[in-house]
């Protein structure tokens, strides 16, 4: 069954087609929000979030792009709704490093490449990560990237260019000869 003859059942309120539609993309945004968050409960939570909204919306739904673009239109927006209220209020903690020492000296290692790349992409602006985690991470093509961003697809491009150059730089010191 397709998407359109899912969306026409879900609206006539079958339950079964519910399912079906939810089992059908849920794996595509959950992968998407996790890598976004890079933490499994709020990914979870995210994931559950867009699909009640994309339930909620389902009849508003146009058909301009794949059912599947529009759930993950309405996923990044709410996975950078939810970072940003996470950012929020973690400015309005007090940080352990503010806290007065014990005593404990740390010990600084090297990290590696992995954890340096996922705090490279961390460090990136909102929009470039988006971007370079929908098109080198998930696969999302720049016409898919910009359905769902609202944005052209030369505007994709040029965020993921920008995003691997910052990539590049922060990375420099583990590249070969």
């Amino acid at each position: 069954m397709n998407d359109r003859e899912l969306i026409g059942r879900v609206l006539a309120g079958d339950p079964g087609a519910e399912r079906a539609l939810y089992d059908a993309h849920v794996d595509r945004v959950f992968r998407l929000v996790y890598r976004m968050t890079d933490d499994l409960h709020r990914a979870q939570d995210y994931t559950q979030e867009a699909f009640i909204r994309g339930f909620r919306c389902l009849a508003g739904f146009r058909g301009d792009s794949a059912l599947s673009t529009w759930l993950c239109a309405i996923a990044v927006s709410v996975t950078l709704n939810g970072l940003r209220s996470l950012r929020r209020a973690r400015e309005r903690e007090v940080g352990l490093d503010e806290a007065p020492a014990l005593g404990v000296q740390r010990l600084e290692a090297d990290p590696d490449l992995r954890s340096r790349l996922a705090s490279a992409v961390d460090g990136l602006p909102e929009g470039y990560r988006t971007v370079f985690v929908m098109h080198d991470v998930e696969g999302y093509t720049h016409e898919e990237i910009a359905a769902s961003l609202g944005v052209q697809p030369g505007t994709s491009k040029a965020q993921l260019s920008r995003a691997r150059a910052r990539l590049r730089v922060a990375l420099a010191d583990f590249a070969r000869d």
